[in-house]
């Protein structure tokens, strides 16, 4: 059975670190795409549709790899992994905000990337794997009830799908099938970004925040993924 190449598009301006990434890329066996602007990713997206993963620097001519996240999650859940020399604390959290699933820095290793290439994938099998309930009624309002289907890959709250991202599905899936039970950030570090004692919190964090303003009745107010002061997050089924 022939394996299909996981389609990647590089959104880098810089067109020697591009043709780089591009040669080191394809040796591993990605069918990699180019794209030396924000404006370019999004016309490819719009004549060939989301690739399976995007791979965006944050200091682009023109429109600047923040704004090209934000377009892109307005219609697509693609994994997006931002490589960029800002290291500034802001810069990492307002691309997170923005929609992005990791962060590199540079100067980095190829085999980072791939590493974190890899640990996506593995996201994405686990999400649609077998084992553990099909479904899981996380608020049972009456009128709207929010029902988490992991074997379905699915969010929906009454009879409307909720847009999220692979990462915070994944993260859902992690708090959903232990409700009740503190999570550590570095304990879903581990489990969804395939990261240890040297991951970076912040990742955590911003994600919880995104994802309660999408599953949560009230944002400010959470009630379905809670915050365990000094150590960490806990689903509480409502």
């Amino acid at each position: 059975m022939t394996r299909v190449a996981v389609r990647l598009l590089i959104v880098e301006d810089d067109d020697r670190v591009r043709a780089s990434m591009r040669l080191a890329l394809e040796d591993e066996g990605y069918a990699v795409s180019e794209a030396p602007g924000a404006e370019d990713a999004i016309a490819s997206l719009a004549r060939h549709g989301a690739p399976d993963v995007m791979i965006v620097d944050l200091m682009l001519g023109g429109m600047d790899g923040f704004s090209c996240i934000r377009h892109v999650r307005q219609s697509s859940d693609v994994p997006i992994i931002v490589v960029s020399a800002r290291v500034d604390t802001h810069d990492v959290v307002a691309a997170l905000e923005a929609g992005a699933d990791d962060y590199v820095t540079k100067p980095f290793q190829i085999k980072e990337i791939t590493a974190r290439l890899r640990a996506l994938r593995r996201r994405a099998t686990a999400v649609g794997g077998p084992g553990g309930p099909r479904e899981i009624v996380l608020d049972s309002d009456p009128d709207r009830p929010l029902v988490l289907s992991i074997a379905a890959g699915t969010v929906r709250r009454g009879d409307r799908p909720l847009h999220l991202t692979l990462t915070e599905f994944r993260l859902l899936c992690e708090l959903a099938t232990e409700p009740g039970r503190v999570l550590s950030r570095q304990a879903l570090l581990t489990r969804v970004w395939d990261r240890g004692f040297f991951g970076d919190e912040r990742i955590v964090d911003v994600h919880v925040r995104r994802l309660r303003t999408k599953i949560e009745r009230d944002p400010s107010d959470p009630r379905i993924v809670t915050t365990v002061r000094g150590l960490g997050y806990r689903l509480d089924v409502a």
